[in-house]
């Protein structure tokens, strides 16, 4: 085969790629019949989240858990789109953030959330409400026993989780409240911990049944102020689930006021610092308080690493052959037409410069959680290097050569395919090649909208501070990146001729 029958061929590739991303497992879609519960990225939401699907199990339903998948707003937004159908909230974020603005209050919160299709459990029995900690021996150097008593100590470095930096009920509002004069930075809530304990930082923002509390023996400073407000966790969940599936809202209810805030915090102990799964976690908890008889073997390492292999695969080979497919005919009007090139180098360079978190969370809105807004994110991140290598490649092309082309009759089309694109090749090649490194990397956010992939045992191994589920990602990330590579390079030997090899 030609190098130009290479290119004659990306149609039928496109072809297959839609086919690929429009089948349900592409999009990480269930059945109709599977209900969808989420859960927040810290270990108590994931632990309430596992005994809700638990509980929904045990009507004989059907219920898959979305775990880790943002905060707050992301969950809410999510809810009500129907990418979920049900998810643990607490009363506080539902008055101070997701519901600001509006005329609510504890009394007339189930009325609104009616609104808007939703509806909520009665509390589950305990309150995590926010609270703000240090170590207990640097707090009695410092003779701090309240948040007002900060005012003094002005050179304190904070470090808050980088939803309480935006949230109504957050740090604008309490440094507002108390008037504290100090500033802050935003950090991830399981690393807050770890800079508290080295010394880093001095003072961070706390669930109030976190169980790193007394791990660490930290000091929680009285809100004497009475900012925070109650926090009783309570089950949200899609209106219209009383009509699809009317034992999942009874299996959720079950579980009202049924966990202390002793108990809630002995079983984040369970999982963030005996490191027992959190699946296992809420099984033992509903199997022993409930008389349920959930299961919850663990999947082996061998077994997990199989499916994040095929989850991240699947994310990979899809975004990078749609850009591909994109990427080489804008690269070559880039280059052919020299009006339009200016613009749509400038606009992939500008894509590629928005986060790829950002990208990832802004593809969601549209369309939903899962692989398709993964992927669609994906496509456009990898845009830039092809784009501008086939740009690049097209565009130093010996005039010479072109000439002896137009001498020998070849139309323009010809002249593209036969001449043109075969000499570029090893440009565009290596543009693919950093579109490999950078997809591969990016898509490991792709856990944090439900996509799955290498980023699941990441975010997992960070929120439980593990190194050995962290390597479980990164690893074979890293390996997964050279075998691509491998592969390409080989392509390259195949299409390129011995003197235009590397």
């Amino acid at each position: 085969m030609s190098r130009a029958s290479i290119f004659r061929l990306l149609p039928f590739v496109l072809a297959l790629v839609l086919l690929a991303v429009s089948s349900p497992s592409a999009h990480g879609q269930q059945t109709d019949s599977t209900l969808t519960i989420g859960s927040k990225k810290f270990t108590e939401s994931v632990i309430l989240g596992w005994m809700g699907t638990h509980l929904i199990r045990s009507e004989d339903l059907s219920a898959t858990h979305r775990e880790e998948l943002g905060g707050s707003r992301f969950l809410w937004e999510a809810l009500l789109r129907g990418d979920i159908d049900a998810y643990p909230e607490y009363t506080g974020t539902l008055l101070r953030e997701i519901l600001a603005g509006t005329d609510v209050t504890r009394a007339t919160l189930a009325d609104t959330l009616a609104q808007y299709g939703v509806a909520m459990t009665q509390p589950l029995g305990f309150n995590n409400t926010y609270a703000l900690g240090m170590r207990a021996d640097h707090a009695d150097s410092l003779g701090l026993r309240t948040i007002g008593d900060l005012r003094d100590h002005p050179n304190l470095s904070f470090g808050f989780t980088n939803e309480f930096m935006d949230r109504g009920d957050g740090w604008p509002s309490l440094k507002a409240a108390y008037d504290l004069p100090q500033s802050a930075r935003g950090i991830d809530h399981d690393i807050a911990y770890r800079g508290l304990r080295s010394g880093e930082l001095d003072l961070i923002d706390l669930y109030s049944t976190d169980a790193e509390i007394e791990r660490y023996d930290l000091r929680v400073l009285d809100d004497t102020r009475g900012h925070f407000p109650s926090y009783q966790a309570v089950f949200l969940y899609r209106r219209d689930l009383g009509a699809r599936a009317p034992a999942a809202i009874n299996a959720l209810t079950r579980l009202e006021g049924q966990i202390s805030a002793d108990t809630m915090q002995a079983l984040n102990a369970r999982s963030a610092i005996d490191q027992v799964d959190e699946a296992r976690v809420a099984a033992n908890f509903v199997n022993r308080t409930l008389g349920l008889a959930a299961t919850s073997d663990p999947d082996t390492r061998a077994e997990r690493l199989r499916r994040y292999t095929t989850d991240h695969l699947v994310l990979v080979g899809l975004s990078l052959g749609f850009a591909v497919l994109l990427g080489l005919p804008l690269g070559i009007v880039a280059a052919k037409r020299r009006i339009l090139g200016p613009g749509i180098l400038a606009v992939v360079g500008i894509i590629y410069t928005i986060p790829a978190l950002a990208l990832l969370a802004m593809m969601v809105p549209p369309l939903g959680l899962g692989r398709v807004p993964a992927v669609t994110a994906l496509t456009l991140y990898s845009l830039l290097p092809i784009v501008w290598t086939t740009y690049t490649g097209l565009k130093d092309l010996p005039g010479p050569l072109l000439e002896s082309a137009e001498a020998l009759g070849l139309s323009a089309a010809a002249t593209l395919w036969r001449v043109e694109l075969p000499l570029a090749a090893r440009s565009i090649l290596a543009g693919i090649k950093i579109a490999v490194i950078i997809n591969i990397g990016a898509a490991t956010l792709g856990a944090l909208i439900g996509a799955g992939g290498y980023g699941q045992p990441i975010l997992t191994g960070i929120r439980r501070a593990n190194l050995g589920l962290i390597l479980e990602g990164t690893v074979p990330a890293a390996v997964l990146t050279l075998l691509l590579l491998a592969v390409l390079e080989g392509v390259e030997r195949a299409l390129l001729p011995r003197s235009m090899r590397s």
